[in-house]
């Protein structure tokens, strides 16, 4: 768990009783969804309704052309290609697209691109393929906006398109019959933020002259899928297909999903918006990722049961694959990051040979998450190589990319996200280039944001069963997250077969427990007895025939982080380890503060995060970490395969070492 700068939402308790009274609302629910910006009784009421609620379809612009060529070519039996993507709302968005085609009895076909020999959007031997096999109008779905030369071959081969896609189009849109994608500058919609799946469920809507609610039942659980995985902002329509979808779910979806969830070993009953991000777009997504996305397309599309196990069997294995080689990139990364002290830059560039492209960009999400900096983590295939990036909370990685575009030969993305290709050559180059920009504007600490504080006495399964009327939670309305102070840690207990951790705290007379995932005894950096500071979601869970509340970890602190001091000093080391002016106050430990250091560690021996948090206080996070490369330097500790630092006995001066030396001659106090 990365250091971040702890932030409180501010709260009007006033305002909060006024809603929760008006709308009939739990006050903690009041007091969440009024920090989040609903503030009126009437959106609170609308946030918070079961019906759903759309934007008007028919205001897209060209979605009425689109739809009179879809119903033209339907209606006169031309063959329709669907040309969609290998990501999950790629799948999703052409499944929805084909099955809808198949239903009004077209004749039809998909083409996904393989993601290693083709890559994303439209190609044009694939239209030429497409046009060998008879094919008289393409529809792209989740791509399309950016290929310009490729919707002109598929026009010089006599082959009608229509595009439809939700990402950001270039200066000139593609010379298609028809172009549906809201972010047109020419488009009125009133929704925008609104993934590949659901144009093609807009486009549907218009062709069949039904407005959303109509059709909604019978697409809702693979839209909710689509919505989920692409991280769309739960709020307006997006929330109402992610609520319908996990109805449906619960109660009647499709046989393809319905052999997801068994092989993911989710209940019906359990089904809600985490287990579809987590559990089931996974392993959509893992088709494309690992092998041909054409698996899960196929699971999507099948009513039949039998086959759609043995697929959703198949595409599970992909997923575990995934998984594991997603773990052995991710630990290599955390090595390489380790070793050559890549931590301390302003955008951690890391880069290995043969790393699977499909799965860098989830390494780099957990590497950001781990360092809690911006990453860019890249594949080296020979000579040329490509990496996905991945940022935090204030900082636009893709503007980063850009300064840094020289050296790339194809770049494209968001600020959250992005990918790039460039030449194996130039990744050092890319990486010095990409942190001058970082180092020209202000330092972005992360953040985390807390909802509210409680007091322990407050977690309770009636508090889990009041914020279950904010649901369905995910991007743009994320699980309630509640700060809970000063608590004394009294017990740490492996489970999962040492993976996970059971903490047990206390405050004045009240204990709890909680969980911690995927963090081991060995990586722990707590001991029972600290006083800390606890960042935690709630939830209820179903065992032994009744239900008991879910406390989850999902960071830690020592209480008492003076979070200004912190990141100020952190801000001072990174500035001293790229070669530019620093404070040296901040910066260079002394003879005494070096030597607290040394005693921290001990002959027997500390977690080497654990002298992090320790040193938070006295001598500070830059010279603590200073103190470690010095006395690593001289040879007096030593770290095993395991991160537990060693003193070794030696004796040795603090001028002997290089990065001492370095220090001393230097800085500048500000």
């Amino acid at each position: 768990m990365g250091m971040k700068k702890w932030l409180t939402a501010e709260l009007d308790k006033a305002l909060a009783k006024e809603l929760a009274e008006e709308c009939g609302v739990d006050p903690i629910v009041a007091l969440i969804a009024s920090s989040r910006g609903y503030t009126d009784p009437d959106k609170l009421e609308e946030f918070l309704a079961d019906e759903p609620c759309f934007s008007d379809p028919f205001l897209s612009a060209d979605i009425d052309k689109a739809a009179d060529i879809l119903n033209k070519a339907a209606e006169s039996g031309v063959r329709i290609a669907v040309f969609g993507d290998y990501d999950c709302d790629g799948v999703c968005s052409s499944a929805i697209m084909y099955n809808y085609l198949k239903g009004r009895g077209c004749d039809c076909v998909c083409y996904i691109p393989d993601r290693m020999d083709e890559g994303y959007g439209m190609n044009i031997p694939a239209v030429e393929k497409l046009a060998a096999d008879g094919v008289g109008l393409i529809i792209t779905v989740d791509n399309g906006i950016s290929c310009i030369r490729e919707v002109e071959r598929a026009k010089e081969l006599g082959i009608g398109v229509i595009v439809t896609d939700h990402h950001l189009p270039g200066e000139v849109l593609p010379p298609a019959d028809a172009v549906v994608d809201p972010h047109r500058a020419d488009c009125p919609s009133e929704f925008k933020e609104i993934c590949g799946a659901e144009v093609v469920f807009r486009l549907i809507c218009v062709a069949e002259g039904a407005e959303p609610e109509e059709l909604l039942s019978e697409y809702a659980d693979i839209l909710s899928v689509a919505v989920t995985a692409d991280v769309m902002p739960l709020k307006g329509e997006n929330r109402s297909i992610v609520k319908d979808g996990i109805k449906k779910l619960k109660s009647a979806p499709s046989a393809g999903l319905s052999a997801i969830m068994s092989v993911a070993g989710i209940k019906c009953g359990d089904m809600n918006a985490s287990r579809i991000a987590f559990g089931i777009a996974p392993r959509i997504n893992a088709a494309g990722r690992l092998g041909n996305a054409d698996i899960a397309f196929r699971l999507l599309t099948t009513d039949n049961e039998s086959e759609a196990l043995k697929l959703a069997k198949r595409i599970d294995e992909l997923n575990t694959e995934r998984r594991e080689t997603e773990n052995e990139i991710f630990k290599k990364a955390a090595e390489i990051i380790e070793k050559e002290g890549l931590a301390h830059r302003r955008v951690i560039v890391v880069s290995g040979k043969g790393w699977h492209p499909g799965v860098v960009g989830i390494a780099a999400a957990r590497i950001t998450e781990r360092y809690g900096k911006p990453s860019v983590v890249i594949s080296e295939n020979g000579d040329v190589s490509s990496g996905s990036a991945r940022s935090i909370e204030g900082f636009a990685v893709f503007d980063a990319i850009k300064y840094a575009s020289s050296l790339l030969t194809k770049f494209g993305g968001h600020k959250q996200a992005a990918g790039v290709s460039l030449k194996t050559e130039n990744i050092a180059a890319f990486r010095e280039k990409i942190n001058e920009y970082a180092e020209g504007i202000p330092f972005v600490p992360p953040t985390l944001r807390l909802d509210c504080r409680l007091k322990t006495s407050a977690l309770s399964l009636d508090l889990a069963d009041a914020v279950k009327q904010l649901e369905p939670f995910g991007a743009g309305n994320p699980t309630p997250l509640f700060g809970v102070f000063g608590v004394t840690l009294i017990r740490i207990t492996p489970i999962g077969g040492g993976k996970h951790l059971r903490l047990l705290f206390s405050k004045a007379e009240n204990t709890f427990q909680a969980l911690l995932f995927g963090i081991t005894p060995e990586r722990f950096c707590f001991k029972e007895g600290d006083i800390l500071d606890a960042a935690v979601t709630i939830e209820t869970d179903f065992y032994g025939g009744e239900y008991n509340l879910s406390v989850r970890i999902k960071a830690l602190r020592m209480s008492g982080t003076d979070d200004e001091r912190l990141f100020r000093e952190m801000d001072n080391l990174e500035l001293f380890l790229s070669g530019k002016r620093f404070n040296i106050n901040d910066v260079l430990p002394t003879r005494q503060e070096t030597g607290t250091v040394y005693r921290m560690i001990g002959p027997f021996g500390t977690n080497a995060e654990r002298i992090k948090y320790l040193s938070l206080k006295d001598p500070g996070y830059a010279k603590s970490e200073i103190s470690l490369t010095v006395l690593s330097e001289l040879g007096l500790i030593e770290k095993n395969k395991d991160g537990v630092l060693k003193t070794t006995g030696k004796r040795n001066e603090l001028c002997n070492s290089p990065t001492y030396k370095k220090l001393s001659e230097g800085g500048t106090a500000k």
